[in-house]
C-alpha cells in the first residue's frame, strides 16, 4: 500500500517545516564529519611536509590505477544515489527500487576492491603497521607513518561506507513496502546527502593518498 501523504511528526506545523529541520540536521550532522576527517587530512599534511620523501615512496607502493577504478565506481554510484532521490521525489517506486539496489552494488564492489584487492594484498606484502610490516627501504619507520594514515583514513571512510549500506538496506525495504511517494521522500533525499558526502571525501582521498607521484 502506497503512501500518498508526507507523515508529518507533532512538533512541526507542515511537511515545509519538517524538512527544512530535518535538511538543517543533516547538514549540521555532515559539518561534525567534516571538522572530524579535517582533523586527520590536518595530521597527514603537516607529516607529509615534513616527511615528503618517505610520504611519495609510500604512495609508489599503493596501486592507483585500482584506487581510479575505485573513484569512478564512487561517482557512479552518486549518480544513482542522485537518481534514487529523484525517483522519490517524483513518485517513482520502481525506479527508485532500482537506484537503491545499484548503489548498494557499486558500493559493495568499491568495498571489496578495498578490503580484498588492496588492503589484502597490502597487508600480505608486508605494508600494515602494527601487524605486518616488512618494507626495509629508505626511511622506513617514515613510510610506516603514511601507510598508518593511509589505513586510518580509508578505514573511517570504508567504516561510513558500510554504514550507509546498511542504512540503505533499510531505506530498500521501506520503499519496497511503498513507504515514499512525492509528499513523502525525506529519508531519501537526506540519505543522498550522506552518501554523497561519503563520495566527495573519497575524491580527497584518492589524489592525497594515491597520486604522490605515483607510478601508473
Amino acid at each position: 500500500m502506497h503512501n500518498t501523504q508526507a507523515v508529518i511528526a507533532e512538533q512541526f506545523d507542515d511537511s515545509t517545516q519538517q524538512h527544512e529541520a530535518a535538511s538543517l540536521g543533516m547538514w549540521i550532522f555532515l559539518g561534525t564529519e567534516i571538522m572530524f576527517f579535517g582533523a586527520v587530512f590536518t595530521a597527514y599534511t603537516v607529516y607529509r611536509n615534513l616527511y615528503t620523501t618517505a610520504f611519495e615512496e609510500g604512495s609508489h607502493l599503493l596501486n592507483a590505477p585500482i584506487g581510479a577504478f575505485n573513484t569512478a565506481v564512487l561517482i557512479c554510484s552518486s549518480l544513482t544515489m542522485a537518481l534514487a532521490v529523484h525517483a522519490a521525489q517524483t513518485g517513482k517506486r520502481k525506479r527508485l527500487i532500482t537506484f537503491l539496489i545499484s548503489t548498494m552494488i557499486l558500493g559493495g564492489v568499491f568495498l571489496y576492491v578495498k578490503f580484498i584487492l588492496e588492503w589484502l594484498h597490502e597487508y600480505r606484502d608486508g605494508l600494515a603497521p602494527g601487524l605486518h610490516f616488512t618494507y626495509a627501504g629508505p626511511q622506513a619507520a617514515h613510510v610506516a607513518m603514511f601507510f598508518c594514515f593511509y589505513f586510518i583514513l580509508t578505514g573511517i571512510h570504508a567504516t561510513h561506507m558500510i554504514v550507509g549500506e546498511g542504512i540503505m538496506a533499510i531505506l530498500l525495504v521501506m520503499a519496497w513496502r511503498g513507504r515514499f511517494s512525492e509528499a513523502n521522500h525525506n529519508h531519501i533525499e537526506m540519505f543522498g546527502l550522506y552518501w554523497h558526502f561519503i563520495d566527495i571525501v573519497w575524491i580527497f582521498l584518492f589524489p592525497l593518498l594515491y597520486l604522490l607521484g605515483a607510478h601508473f
